[in-house]
């Protein structure tokens, strides 16, 4: 009779224990976020920094539909191999509710197919690759930055104006920078009928030879440049080109290098003149910009870098999507994320049903050397609904199963 009584008592405490656990689960949202932290943390520690804010600030606020938001992270050490496994260990193991993430665009590839093998939702937050919402596109995949579509498009008019007819391009030999020269090239012919490209440069992404390629360049004699590089190959690149004089007289056009995380470790080095997208966070007025700013500053004692306000917004969407459909569930997440509309640092921004894209933009400038720190002058924000092909282009590169 003890012995009942006692494996009774037993069986009751860890229903209990169970239960208790069961209700903890059922009050908090947990969003499994993959991505590069240890290979690429000039963007993704700020990033970092953006997601843990807007999660405090949804919290404080009630969290979303009365249950709190929960960050699970995961390094998947810029290799598309652990990101798929780390998705995975997300799902099985820790049950999170749904996917966002990652910054290399072959790594995004390799989550935005492991999303549609698996039909859970995924928010892709920074990797580039038009593939993420055109050819691999797919029912369960979002994506939020501006894509390398929409930054050529914001370039291209820029560059056209330059009127220079012999280009040559240098970008990281992976699908971002494939997929960026290659909508360059296309955009700036249609522009340009009569442009060159007389060099390409395609060194392997953290592998660069900056002295054999700036010469190479240099014997190609072009009349502008068109960069893509970025991170550290950015850094090597404009040093060996300054040491070299390869910029002197030259125009260059390059993607994200006006972004902080990027043109601040140039600090003397940093180029005058280049025409680029990125991010002056020390000038831009709008009203939810200021807000935003000044919260990051008061929790982190630091200024915003591009990565922040990816990392913000990416939770910031995720909070409104589910708040939309009143439920995580897949399909009900992919049906509310069409057409949802989000307040982000840059203002309102539009995920648009026909490819997944949201339409975030970006802000095209000239960097300039201001006493030994690289900043952008004479910049405007670009909305990303501007510099979209239209929808029967999209159509076509968009087809799904």
């Amino acid at each position: 009779m003890n012995l009942r009584k006692t494996l009774l008592a037993s069986s009751l405490a860890l229903a209990s224990v169970l239960g208790t656990q069961g209700a903890m689960a059922q009050s908090v949202i947990r969003i499994g976020e993959i991505n590069s932290y240890k290979v690429q943390p000039a963007f993704l520690e700020p990033y970092k920094k953006g997601m843990e804010l807007a999660v405090d600030e949804i919290n404080a606020a009630g969290g979303v539909g009365g249950k709190k938001l929960e960050l699970i992270v995961r390094d998947d050490n810029g290799s598309p191999a652990d990101a798929v496994r780390a998705a995975e260990e997300l799902l099985s193991r820790e049950k999170v509710d749904v996917l966002t993430g990652s910054f290399l665009s072959n790594v995004g590839l390799a989550l935005t197919d492991f999303a549609k093998q698996k039909k859970v939702f995924f928010l892709a937050g920074e990797p580039l690759t038009n593939k993420i919402v055109w050819q691999n596109g797919n029912h369960y995949t979002y994506r939020l930055r501006a894509s390398t579509y929409m930054q050529a498009a914001m370039l291209v008019p820029e560059a056209a104006k330059l009127k220079k007819k012999r280009w040559a391009v240098v970008y990281p030999n992976y699908e971002y920078g494939q997929s960026a020269v290659a909508t360059f090239k296309a955009l700036l012919k249609a522009a340009q009928p009569d442009v060159e490209f007389v060099a390409d440069q395609a060194p392997p992404l953290g592998k660069l030879d900056a002295g054999s390629m700036v010469q190479a360049l240099a014997d190609a004699k072009p009349d502008a440049i068109f960069n893509v590089l970025f991170g550290a190959d950015l850094t090597k690149f404009v040093r060996e080109g300054n040491t070299r004089g390869l910029f002197k007289g030259k125009e260059v056009v390059s993607l994200l290098t006006g972004e902080p995380e990027y043109l601040d470790p140039l600090k003397d080095e940093a180029p005058d003149g280049w025409i680029v997208t990125g991010y002056p966070w020390y000038g831009i007025q709008s009203a939810e910009h200021k807000a935003f700013v000044a919260a990051y500053q008061k929790k982190f004692s630091d200024y915003p870098r591009l990565g922040s306000v990816v990392g913000y917004s990416s939770i910031k969407s995720i909070a409104e999507g589910i708040k939309k459909a009143g439920s995580t569930d897949t399909e009900k997440m992919v049906a509310a994320f069409r057409g949802l509309q989000v307040t982000v640092p840059f203002g309102k921004i539009t995920y648009r049903p026909q490819d997944n894209q949201s339409t975030m933009g970006a802000f095209v400038g000239r960097t300039k050397n201001d006493g030994g720190k690289g900043v952008m002058v004479g910049y405007r924000y670009i909305d990303g609904a501007n510099v979209k092909p239209s929808d029967a282009d999209v159509k076509k590169l968009r087809v799904l199963e």
